[in-house]
C-alpha cells in the first residue's frame, strides 16, 4: 500500500484562496488534503466515501456559514462522528461557545499559531 493511501484525509472548507494555499502548504506533506470553497460542496464531500478524518471549517462564508455546515454535519448519521475544528477570525467567547455547542471539537482563531494548529490536528486525529 502506498504512503498516499495511508495518509489521513483532511477536508479544508474556506472561501479564501490565500488561506487554502497556506493550509495546503502546511498540511500536504503529512495529510491528504481535499478542499471545498462553500458549505454545500463541503457537505457533499464530507458524506462521500471514504469520509474525511477531520474537517477544518471557516465560519464566514457566503450562502451557508460554517455554523450551519457544522450543524448539518452533526445531524447526519454518516458525518456526525467526523471531528470539526473551526478556523476563524471570530474569537469572542460567544462565538467559541456557539461553535463548540454545535459539535466542533476545537476552535482556532486567526492569525494562526502554526505549531498549535499542527499539534491540535495531531491530537484530534490520534483521538479518532
Amino acid at each position: 500500500m502506498s504512503d498516499e493511501c495511508l495518509k489521513r484525509k483532511i477536508l479544508i472548507v474556506d472561501d479564501c484562496s490565500q488561506l487554502i494555499k497556506l493550509l495546503c502548504i502546511a498540511l500536504e506533506s503529512n495529510y491528504k488534503v481535499i478542499i471545498a470553497t462553500d458549505g454545500k460542496k463541503a457537505l457533499s464531500m464530507a458524506a462521500s466515501e471514504p469520509h474525511p478524518d477531520l474537517i477544518l471549517l471557516d465560519i464566514d462564508m457566503p450562502e451557508m456559514d460554517g455554523y450551519e455546515v457544522c450543524g448539518r454535519l452533526k445531524e447526519d448519521e454518516t458525518t456526525k462522528n467526523i471531528p470539526v475544528i473551526f478556523l476563524t477570525a471570530k474569537g469572542d467567547k460567544e462565538e467559541v461557545a456557539k461553535g463548540l455547542a454545535l459539535g466542533a471539537v476545537d476552535y482556532i482563531t486567526k492569525p494562526f499559531n502554526w505549531p498549535k494548529v499542527m499539534a491540535t490536528l495531531e491530537t484530534r486525529l490520534k483521538a479518532r
